[in-house]
């Protein structure tokens, strides 16, 4: 027999499920998306081993390099980001199943805030081997 009680017990159980799988296919985008920040900025760091050379033996401190190779990455994630969030809003003006999106101001921020962050997670490791280059090998790199 279906009374009110086990109906709701299944809508929360399904909405839980469904959240979870939500955050789990979010963490591997954001997994992917920062892979892919990583990859890009290690390759602009590689084709930039000349300019880094030259930036640090005018006297350019490890401080500047890492900021610029940082902000690059930011800059990167930020773009990525603001490409997201358009397309969701976009997005949500469509009804879905019957269903019509609604977006919470804080969502955006918050995107952009992950944004952020994952453009300095993952743009760390690639800056920092730029500033850690030295400069006589980086002038000598091919």
């Amino acid at each position: 027999m279906l009374n009110q009680a086990t109906l709701l017990s299944t809508v929360e159980s399904t909405s839980s499920t469904f959240t979870v799988l939500l955050a789990a296919v979010a963490a591997i985008s954001l997994l992917v998306g920062g892979i892919g920040v990583m990859n890009i900025m290690l390759v602009t760091v590689t084709e930039r081993t000349h300019e880094i050379g030259i930036r640090k033996a005018i006297g350019a401190p490890k401080s500047a390099i890492l900021a610029q190779f940082l902000f690059e990455a930011v800059l990167l994630s930020l773009i990525g980001g603001t490409v997201g969030v358009v397309i969701g809003v976009v997005g949500s003006r469509f009804k879905i199943a019957g269903v019509q999106p609604v977006i919470a101001p804080y969502s955006i921020v918050l995107a952009f805030g992950v944004s952020i962050a994952v453009g300095v997670f993952f743009g760390f490791y690639p800056a920092n081997r730029a500033a850690s280059l030295r400069p006589i090998d980086a002038l000598r790199y091919e």
